[in-house]
C-alpha cells in the first residue's frame, strides 16, 4: 500500500502491497485541522499473502503540494497511480446525496426567530412520534425533525449549517463532532416531561426507562347534541356551535409539571405505570395489573402545575362552526375530527360527535327520503275534481285532484321528496294521501238536492237492470 507524507507528525504503520484495493473513511487525528481535511485508506491484500494490518494518512487537499512523495512498503519510490485511478473512476461512479432542507422539514423559513421553530418542532413532533403514528417511515421521519429542531434552535450549529449546509456539520467544522445529533426521544421529553433515557412517550417500544407503558394518551371524544328544524335537516344548514372541552394547558404546555422542576421515578410503581394485585378466588390466586393510582399509571411523579393541577389540560369553551349536509335525520351522527379534548404528554385530540335530533312538523312527515302528507277535500269536489294548495319543504304547490278521486288515494309529486344524504341532487317524492271529507248535518237545501240526485242514481240504475226488451215480447 502506498502512503502520502505531506503532514507533519504522521506516522505510518507497515502496509500491504502495492495492488491494493483502497476504502476511504473517517480517522481522526491529532489536530483540528488534520481532522478536517483528512481521511484513513485501509487495504486488503490483493496477492495471495495475507495483509497485515496497516493504514496511512493520504490528505485529501493540502498534502501534495510542497514536495511530498510516495513510497512503497520497501521504501523505494513510487510511480504515479494516477492511471489506475483513472481506470477505477471510468468502472464506476460517485454519488453525492443533497443534505437535508432543515427549513423545509420544520415548516418555517430561514429567517424564522426561535420561538417559530419551536412551535414548529412541537406540532410536527407530535404528529410524527411512533407512539402515536403507526405509519411506514413516521420514526424516521420523527428523528430527521428532531435533527431540525436541535440544529436550528442552536446558535452556532445553526450558523455553520446556514454557511456550509449539512456537510458542513458532519465534517465537524471545528465543532468536534457535530454531526452526532442527540437522541431524537429526549429531545421531545424536554418539552413534554419524562424521565430521560430515551422513551419519548415512554419506554414502550425504545428501550429507554423502567416504563412499560406509553405515557403518551390520547385524548376523549366529546359529544354535543344539536337539535335542528325540519326543513334544516332536508336541505342542510350552517349553525355556530359551543363546545366544552379539556384544552392544553398554556402555563405548562400540556406537560403537567410546574415550571423548572423535573420528574422523578414513582415510588408506588417503580417507574413501571402499572401495579399488581394478588386476589384469591375458589379456583386459584389470580393476579391483576393496573394502573398506578399514584402516577395514574405515567410511572412519574412531578411537583403538578398550579394552573391544570398536573393534569397538563384546563377546560375552555370554543365555538365551533359546523356545516350540517342535506339529508340528516334524528339520530344522524356528524364527526369533526381533532375538535374533542386534548391529549396528555402530546398525546393526539379526541373527535367531536354531534348527535342530531330533528324537529317534527306539524303537516309532513318523514320516511327515509320520502315526505307524507294528507289534503282534505269535501265529497263534492272528490266527484268533480279540484286543485288544491298542498304544503311542500319547496313551498306551496297546487295540486291537481282529478275527478272521482276515492277516498284514501295517494298522489305523487315526485322529487319533491328529502334529497339522499351524500348526494343532494337525487331527492325522494313527496306523497300525498287525500282525505275526503263526508259532512254529518246537512242544511235542508242540501239534503233536499242530494236526495233528487239520488232518485236520479236510482232510475239509472233500474234502466241498468232491466236491461233491452226482445221483439216478440218478453226480457231478455
Amino acid at each position: 500500500m502506498a502512503a502520502v507524507l505531506g503532514l507533519p507528525g504522521t506516522r505510518l504503520q507497515p502496509s500491504a502491497c502495492i495492488g491494493s484495493t483502497a476504502r476511504v473513511r473517517s480517522l481522526p487525528l491529532s489536530t483540528p485541522q488534520q481532522r478536517r481535511i483528512a481521511v484513513a485508506v485501509s487495504a486488503t491484500g490483493c496477492c495471495g499473502r495475507s495483509p497485515t494490518a496497516g493504514r496511512a494518512v493520504l490528505p485529501v487537499a493540502a498534502a501534495l503540494p510542497g514536495g511530498s512523495a510516495m513510497f512503497g512498503s520497501s521504501g523505494h519510490p513510487l510511480k504515479s497511480q494516477q492511471p489506475r485511478r483513472r481506470r477505477q473512476q471510468r468502472r464506476g461512479s460517485l454519488v453525492v446525496r443533497a443534505g437535508e432542507d432543515y427549513y423545509s422539514v420544520l415548516g418555517v423559513d430561514k429567517g424564522a426567530d426561535k420561538k417559530t421553530i419551536k412551535s414548529a418542532y412541537r406540532q410536527k413532533a407530535r404528529k410524527f412520534h411512533p407512539d402515536v403514528n403507526k405509519e411506514p417511515g413516521a420514526e424516521e421521519k420523527f428523528k430527521t425533525i428532531s435533527n431540525a429542531y436541535e440544529v436550528l434552535s442552536d446558535d452556532q450549529k445553526k450558523d455553520i449549517y446556514d454557511r456550509y449546509g449539512e456537510a458542513g456539520l458532519k465534517q465537524g467544522m471545528g465543532m468536534g463532532g457535530a454531526s452526532d445529533f442527540n437522541n431524537p426521544f429526549d429531545i421531545f421529553e424536554q418539552f413534554f416531561g419524562g424521565g430521560g433515557g430515551g422513551g419519548g412517550f415512554g419506554g414502550g417500544g425504545f428501550g429507554g426507562g423502567g416504563r412499560q407503558r406509553s405515557r403518551a394518551q390520547a385524548g376523549e371524544d366529546r359529544r354535543h347534541d344539536l337539535s335542528i328544524s325540519f326543513k334544516d335537516a332536508v336541505f342542510g344548514c350552517s349553525v355556530d356551535i359551543e363546545v366544552d372541552r379539556m384544552t392544553e394547558c398554556g402555563t405548562c404546555e400540556g406537560s403537567g409539571a410546574k415550571a423548572g422542576t423535573k420528574p422523578s421515578t414513582c415510588s408506588a410503581c417503580g417507574g413501571a405505570g402499572q401495579v399488581a394485585t394478588a386476589v384469591r378466588t375458589p379456583l386459584g390466586v389470580f393476579q391483576q395489573v393496573q394502573d398506578c393510582g399514584e402516577c395514574q399509571g405515567t410511572g412519574e411523579r412531578t411537583t403538578p402545575c398550579g394552573t391544570c393541577g398536573g393534569d397538563g389540560r384546563v377546560r375552555k369553551t370554543k365555538r365551533i362552526s359546523l356545516r350540517v349536509p342535506a339529508g340528516v335525520d334524528t339520530d344522524s351522527r356528524l364527526r369533526v375530527r381533532e375538535e374533542g379534548n386534548s391529549g396528555r404528554r402530546g398525546g393526539p385530540p379526541g373527535d367531536l360527535f354531534v348527535f342530531i335530533t330533528v324537529k317534527p312538523d306539524p303537516n309532513l312527515k318523514r320516511d327515509g327520503t320520502t315526505i307524507h302528507s294528507d289534503v282534505e277535500i269535501s265529497y263534492i269536489d272528490a266527484i268533480l275534481g279540484i286543485t288544491a294548495p298542498v304544503r311542500t319543504v319547496d313551498g306551496q304547490v297546487d295540486l291537481k285532484i282529478p275527478a272521482g278521486t276515492q277516498p284514501g288515494t295517494t298522489l305523487v309529486m315526485s322529487k319533491r321528496g328529502v334529497p339522499r344524504l351524500g348526494s343532494s341532487t337525487i331527492r325522494g317524492d313527496h306523497q300525498v294521501h287525500v282525505r275526503v271529507k263526508i259532512p254529518t248535518k246537512l242544511k235542508s237545501d242540501e239534503r233536499q238536492l242530494i236526495e233528487e240526485l239520488k232518485e236520479v242514481q236510482d232510475s239509472r240504475s233500474k234502466e241498468k237492470s232491466s236491461g233491452p226488451s226482445w221483439p216478440f215480447g218478453g226480457r231478455k
